[in-house]
């Protein structure tokens, strides 16, 4: 008990401590996700500290740029390749990600694309279809066993000694953007008392309600976007398309068509079809910091002509 309590405790500081019995249990990690827990506690503070138009605002912006780094970044980059940039592009990207708590770049790419290897068939570690909406929410990322991830799926990514330092130190960049913040409100409280912000104020709503609800728009994707839509293609899992998803993850409600067609940095393959990071990963394209956005081919968008199938129909 004693090296299990140390263990998870380390955890919090340094990914690469894992737990004693890691993949050996499902069950839930209870000592190593304390931190998780108590950012979700530490919302209710509000009631305390107050409201103010310039930190939710300042929470609404953090929620914004840290949903792009993880659709963007974590998920159309580092997992997919979907384009390319630099070395030190990537490496921003990786600490921009990092920013939103959802682990390292590493950890969130090795998973995922474990998930298109297995998607809702067996080994697939977050399937609704197979374990439920709550366990494919977030019940899987807080047990033992999937806390150390397949890095067999991310040699490309291992070979950067940089992205393996943001990788084992994911906590950093968190703890200095919560600094950061409560740092910015007290200035403000200072200078421009007439905003009616404080420190507190900017930390529970610009880090802790900014965060948690990155979080859990994160998860629907994984969650609800493989119960509740529609699907345009017949693909072998039971990814859908979700348009109200679509609109609180920037893009990554498109999912049937990712699920179709992996490789595009384009998850909305039709102009109707809203996918703010894709014009985000546009705007950095024309800036130069990104290049060789890879799009939809024609065939490729249009194969639901031939192959739409009644299922299409569920769930709608």
């Amino acid at each position: 008990m004693i090296r299990r309590f140390y263990a998870a405790v380390l955890s919090w500081f340094d990914s690469s401590v894992g737990p004693v019995d890691a993949g050996r249990s499902d069950g839930i990690d209870w000592l190593r996700i304390v931190p998780f827990v108590l950012m979700h506690v530490a919302c209710l503070a509000v009631f305390w500290v107050g409201t103010s138009a310039v930190a939710v605002s300042v929470a609404v912006a953090l929620y914004v740029v840290r949903m792009f780094a993880i659709t963007g970044f974590y998920h159309r980059y580092f997992s997919h390749r979907s384009f390319k940039t630099s070395r030190t592009g990537q490496f921003l990207f990786a600490v921009l990600g990092a920013s939103a708590v959802q682990r390292g770049p590493i950890w969130w790419a090795a998973h995922h694309r474990h998930h298109h290897a297995h998607s809702d068939q067996e080994g697939d570690v977050h399937s609704p279809v197979r374990s439920g909406l709550l366990w494919s929410h977030m019940g899987w990322f807080l047990s033992r066993r999937h806390f150390t991830p397949d890095l067999a799926r991310v040699r490309d990514l291992l070979r950067f000694p940089e992205l393996r330092l943001v990788d084992r130190f994911d906590i950093l960049v968190p703890f200095v953007l919560a600094w950061a913040l409560l740092g910015l409100g007290a200035l403000l409280g200072r200078v421009a008392p007439e905003l009616g912000t404080n420190g507190w104020q900017m930390l529970v709503w610009g880090f802790c309600i900014s965060t948690v609800a990155c979080y859990h728009a994160t998860y629907t994707i994984n969650s609800l976007a493989h119960r509740f839509g529609q699907r345009r293609y017949a693909t072998s899992d039971d990814s859908r398309n979700n348009p109200w998803l679509a609109l609180v993850t920037l893009g990554e409600g498109w999912h049937n068509n990712h699920h179709h067609y992996p490789a595009a940095a384009r998850q909305g393959f039709y102009w109707w079809e809203i996918d703010l990071t894709y014009y985000g990963l546009k705007l950095l394209a024309a800036l130069g910091l990104v290049r060789d956005l890879k799009p939809v081919p024609l065939h490729v968008r249009e194969a639901h002509e031939s192959s739409r199938s009644p299922i299409g129909a569920e769930h709608t």
